[in-house]
């Protein structure tokens, strides 16, 4: 499982012209779904995506998780984080877990955050999105679930 995350001042999706999700300050998180992802993965991104310490203190240092200020998070299913653009010029996508797989997944994600009580907003699975945020910082991270980065 991949994420791109991004402190935001503020971020919200469209689909169709029609605002589907939107938060204020927060973090927009771009979620990819690989083969081989479970809900381990899903319950490894959640927990580390709401503790990770990248809002600022007092002091202007990066010691607060979204848990400490009730950050809103906007979570963004994104296919294309499972694109291998190593070869050729087209991405390959075989890596990319099933939409079935996928959707199941995050949304079970979305659940896992949704239980922290953090506001939680969400595009729409599979839908042609159109996202938009100003990012804090800026500040933007890649995480990936430990069993492809080594870590944990």
């Amino acid at each position: 499982m991949k994420a791109v995350i991004q402190r935001v001042l503020r971020s919200s999706v469209e689909v169709e012209g029609k605002t589907v999700g939107e938060i204020r300050e927060g973090i927009l998180v771009l979620l990819g779904v690989e083969k081989g992802d479970g809900t381990a993965d899903a319950e490894w991104m959640a927990e580390k995506i709401v503790n990770l310490r990248i809002f600022e203190d007092q002091a202007g240092k990066m010691n607060l998780s979204a848990l400490d200020v009730g950050a809103g998070i906007l979570a963004v299913s994104q296919f294309t984080l499972a694109g291998n653009c190593s070869k050729g010029r087209r991405p390959s996508f075989d890596s990319a877990a099933p939409p079935e797989e996928a959707n199941r997944l995050y949304e079970y994600f979305v659940t896992r955050i949704e239980e922290t009580g953090l506001p939680v907003a969400t595009g729409i699975f599979q839908a042609d999105m159109k996202v938009s945020l100003i990012n804090d910082g800026p500040v933007t991270f890649i995480l990936e679930s430990p069993k492809k980065s080594g870590q944990g």
